[in-house]
């Protein structure tokens, strides 16, 4: 008997061993147990505690010593003796703080996923690797490789990269690594090129090719114009210059667009969620108080921890600015320095084409273009899965780029193959832009650092210490004809392609205009005389940019105060415009007493999304019922469809209320635009009582039901954070429940010193142990930047120093 436990005592002990040595997946992965809870090397090491300690490190590759002092924010503030030894030191602090948050975001970009997570994500790994995510990276790598600045700059940010991660044992790595249980790899110049393609990928890969050719095939060419216009004529443009272009535009022919004739069966691409967006705007001095300019941007993503954005300051003899840094890329990418500020909004521009290719036989070999068999090429991705097998994916490249979906990859009920072409696949060296705007000292840089910026594609706004206020649209657009870019494209024909770009200085511009300021916030950017054809990507935004010229139209003695107000406007320019109508077709006379109620409040109700407003709910629940419900044709259809815009449907509603499309399919008798309103009334009340009923212990009020949520890369509920505060989509204060304001910053460029305020979602610290996590959430939802400590010598911080760091060269 004794044998016997000892014998199952073995057993058991042995399986506790193997159990907690290593790591499962029951459709969540689980790290090894036993390294994972080690209170000497486990998670227990993330936990920071007590007061950060001043350091002294030796950094192999440095030249000379280095001073980082951080402030009361955890912002570190980088004082280098030369460009080569500041970057080091970026990439070694950034590595710090944001390890993990670096390579996660590189490799999904990459399509590497399932080397973390296992063989759930082979399918999205598949997508990017289809996407062309690494060519385009590669092309891009080469052309900052080409140029001996940006070369230095780059090697320099990597080694500060892997100095950080040769110093790291198992007990120091982000917790995230032992949650997911493997390791950091050294990184690369290829790596920050990821980061650029990410940013690209969120922004510039915008398009409904697909969608609207089926809705050609389905409604015919004139009421797609009338469903989706180009552009409404209501908004303000960035820029109106009407008639006063001087240059002599490039003409193609006047051959006119080849129509597609086919429904297209593929699954679209997904679309980004309604709304999403940026704002930017600069005041003249004519217009504020201190008689200076003051530049503000709040760019709109995806809101999430660790913050997309790492706020620096970088110090040298050639350099002193500060702002916005992308975690993985070195200089400042949104920010100011003692001369100039500058800030983006995505210009929303259609940069992506597919082509029908059509392809001699089965092997895909080669493909017809002018009459000739042209070889394709092919790339076999060999994707490696976390305790699997490697799977292996063959992707065919055409001229015009990769073909994302055959056989066997989401195409399989369709015969034919598309080509993607894409602008962030072109070789194109953003970061010279960065570096350079990081150093400008006038418009004239400005503009000379701008020619670098290939894409994404934005809006750039600009104000200077000398008075100067401006705005350019820049990007590589392609010289389109018209409807060019709104449909698949035929691949067998070269007289289909992109056969010139916009001259830079042909782009939409201006400087010091009479009106005092300028602003974008995603709009159709410009008036109808600019002499290009403009596609979008996704569709302009209507709202957010006149209530921002309405506001600054009549501002005057403007101080920073009246700016950060402004970012966290909540008017609801959509719903003033719609709820009177959507009223109008209600009959009280057939509505309960509560239902008269909610009616009577929405009648009342002014327009503001605040915080503690019910009315909002209303609304926004009852509009997105009515929106699906009028374009139940396109959420119903067997094929890829995309919704009008809301402005165009809020447009049709007032102008042509007896459309074919105000009706419900799903019903046998024709209704009106009456009915569809008042089902759908009732149809909201009843989801928003379904609300309340799972949600009793919150309170009833627009912030808990938005229920803004800025998530962890790895969606653990835990490590995120619930916001409240006001806005929406289609808002100037543009939280919704997952997108949002990731920066806020406002600019006052002052002759007797610059003065700026900086806050986003988190923290400045990627460890969730870490007091400075989630330290600046409060500040955030309120709109109530700090202020930035911008200074020359270290010295200057000593009243707010957290700590310091010192960098050494190692000994060689």
């Amino acid at each position: 008997m004794r044998l016997v436990k000892v014998g199952l005592s073995l057993v058991i002990t042995v399986t506790l061993i193997y159990c907690l040595d290593r790591g499962w997946n029951f459709g969540s992965p689980i790290p090894p147990l036993g390294k994972f809870l080690d209170p000497f090397h486990g998670f227990w090491q993330n936990a920071e505690t007590g007061k950060v300690k001043d350091q002294n490190l030796s950094i192999p590759g440095l030249q000379e010593e280095v001073t980082i002092v951080y402030d009361s924010l955890l912002i570190p503030h980088i004082f280098a003796r030369n460009d080569e030894d500041l970057y080091l030191a970026q990439g070694f602090i950034t590595a710090q703080h944001r390890l993990w948050q670096m390579e996660f975001q590189t490799m999904a970009a990459a399509g590497r996923i399932s080397e973390i997570l296992g063989n759930a994500a082979v399918d999205y790994d598949r997508g990017q690797r289809r996407l062309g995510m690494v060519f385009g990276a590669e092309n891009n790598l080469k052309s900052i490789e080409m140029d001996p600045i940006l070369h230095v700059v780059a090697d320099s940010y990597t080694k500060g990269v892997n100095a950080y991660i040769q110093s790291l044992s198992y007990e120091d790595l982000p917790i995230e690594y032992k949650l997911l249980d493997y390791e950091p790899e050294l990184w690369s110049n290829l790596k920050m090129g990821m980061v650029q393609m990410n940013f690209s990928q969120t922004l510039n890969s915008g398009e409904k090719d697909l969608q609207l050719t089926n809705a050609l095939q389905i409604f015919g060419k004139e009421t797609l114009d009338l469903l989706y216009p180009d552009r409404d004529e209501v908004s303000d443009p960035i820029v109106t210059n009407t008639g006063k272009w001087s240059f002599k535009p490039i003409t193609l022919d006047s051959v006119p667009l080849a129509l597609p004739d086919e429904i297209i069966q593929l699954k679209a691409p997904e679309e980004k969620p309604r709304g999403v967006g940026s704002n930017n705007w600069v005041v003249g001095g004519i217009k504020t108080a201190t008689g200076s300019p003051i530049v503000c941007n709040d760019p709109h993503l995806s809101l999430g921890v660790p913050s997309l954005w790492f706020v620096i300051h970088l110090n040298s003899p050639s350099v002193n600015t500060m702002g916005g840094s992308l975690a993985g890329a070195p200089a400042v990418i949104l920010g100011f320095n003692d001369s100039i500020a500058w800030g983006c909004t995505n210009a929303q521009r259609d940069l992506v084409d597919w082509y029908q290719i059509k392809f001699k036989d089965k092997s895909k070999n080669e493909y017809l273009s002018d009459g000739q068999w042209v070889p394709s090429r092919k790339i076999i991705e060999k994707i490696a899965v976390k305790n699997g097998s490697p799977f292996f994916d063959t992707v065919t490249y055409t001229h015009h780029g990769p073909v994302r979906f055959d056989e066997s990859y989401h195409g399989d009920s369709e015969k034919n193959h598309f080509a993607y072409r894409w602008i962030a696949h072109d070789p194109a060296e953003p970061l010279k832009a960065f570096y350079l705007l990081d150093r400008a000292k006038n418009h004239s840089d400005y503009l000379e650092a701008l020619n670098h910026h290939f894409g994404p594609a934005q809006n750039f706004v600009f104000g200077s210490v000398a008075g100067d206020i401006a705005m350019r649209v820049q990007g590589k657009y392609p010289v389109r004809r018209k409807d060019e870019g709104k449909f698949i494209l035929d691949g067998t024909k070269t007289s289909n392609e992109w056969k010139a770009f916009i001259p830079f200085d042909q782009n939409v511009a201006i400087k010091n205009p009479t009106t005092g300021f300028l602003f974008s916030a995603n709009q159709y950017p410009v008036d109808a005389t600019y002499p290009y054809y403009i596609q979008s990507g996704d569709y302009f935004e209507t709202y957010r940019n006149r209530r921002i010229s309405q506001v600054l139209a009549t501002a005057t003695e403007v101080t920073p105060i009246d700016m950060m107000t402004l970012q966290n406007d909540n008017y609801n320019m959509q719903a003033a415009e719609s709820l009177p109508l959507m009223l109008s077709h209600l009959d009280s006379i057939h509505l309960t007493d509560a239902e008269r109620k909610i009616v009577a409040s929405l009648r009342t109700w002014d327009f503001f999304n605040s915080i503690e407003s019910i009315p909002a709910i209303y609304y926004e629940v009852w509009w997105l019922d009515l929106y699906a419900s009028i374009w139940d044709e396109m959420k119903d259809a067997k094929v890829s469809m995309s919704f009008p815009s809301e402005f165009n449907t809020i447009r049709l509603m007032k102008e042509k209320s007896d459309l074919s499309f105000f009706d419900v399919q799903s019903t046998s008798e024709r209704e009106t635009l009456t009915d569809v309103v008042r089902a759908s009334f009732k149809k909201s009340l009843a989801e928003v009582e379904e609300w309340k009923g799972k949600n009793k212990e919150k309170s009833f009020d627009w912030a808990n039901y938005k229920d803004t949520y800025v998530q962890h890369l790895t969606r653990i509920e835990a490590l995120g954070f619930h916001a409240r505060n006001g806005g929406n989509s289609s808002i100037v204060n543009a939280s919704s429940h997952r997108w949002g304001p990731s920066w806020r910053m406002i600019v006052s460029l002052e002759k007797t010193g610059v003065k700026a305020w900086g806050v986003y979602p988190g923290g400045q610290s990627g460890n969730p142990g870490s007091r400075y996590y989630g330290n600046l959430m409060g500040a955030w939802e309120k709109s109530k930047p700090y202020r930035l400590k911008f200074v020359h010598e270290p010295a200057q911080l000593s009243k707010s120093t957290l700590y310091t760091t010192t960098l050494k060269p190692a000994a060689k």
